[in-house]
């Protein structure tokens, strides 16, 4: 694929020099020559923009036009945001994806059809799940929203009881159950009887 990295910092860095190893052809865009030396290995085997990140006649030096996929990843979140709204509807490209610091402005923006990452949703995320180790959680991705599955032993409060009395968060809901014997049953309604040995699985849309 064709890949372009719009910003030199530590995370466009990297994030181009692991596209590089994998094989595909890769340009970034830095806003100095300072930025990509500090940070790029000497053997990076892309190609290297210095300018400003939102000027089009730079991002089309950059090879914009031809590109798969464009990632914004500066440290500002306007300068990420333009750069996507510039590759999505001007230049069309079909996999935006962009780096929002905040992230409520990170929620705002996916309406819009714009693909964020919030690092500081992740990092929150990533280390509320490390201060609760009875609980086993992982998040998975779709297109811009994440979703938290967690995994817990049954409370001894709802054994033999229906589902309809687990108390929920907002966009939360038992995703499925597994029995004592190893199975798991998605679940389809919450008139289920939760048995000693369950466990139960959620589902949480962040």
């Amino acid at each position: 694929m064709n890949i372009l990295v719009v910003g030199c910092g530590k995370v466009g860095a990297r994030l181009a020099m692991s596209f590089v190893d994998e094989g595909h052809d890769v340009s970034v865009v830095a806003r100095s020559n300072s930025d990509s030396e500090m940070q790029l290995d000497e053997d990076f085997g892309g190609s290297i923009l210095c300018g400003v990140p939102i000027d089009q006649d730079n991002l089309k030096k950059a090879g914009i036009e031809s590109c798969d996929v464009v990632c914004a990843v500066t440290g500002d979140d306007n300068t990420n945001i333009m750069v996507a709204q510039l590759a999505k509807e001007i230049y069309g490209i079909p996999k935006v994806i962009t780096r929002i610091l905040d992230p409520e402005r990170g929620d705002i923006f996916s309406h819009f059809g714009l693909e964020t990452v919030s690092p500081t949703r992740l990092t929150v995320e990533a280390i509320c799940s490390a201060v609760k180790p009875m609980l086993d959680e992982r998040y998975i991705n779709f297109g811009s929203h994440m979703v938290r599955f967690t995994t817990m032993d049954i409370p001894k409060e709802y054994i033999d009881e229906p589902a309809s009395e687990i108390q929920f968060e907002d966009n939360e809901r038992l995703f499925a159950i597994i029995g004592a014997d190893g199975i798991m049953r998605t679940v389809e309604n919450y008139d289920v009887v939760m048995r000693e040995g369950d466990k139960l699985i959620f589902s949480k849309i962040l």
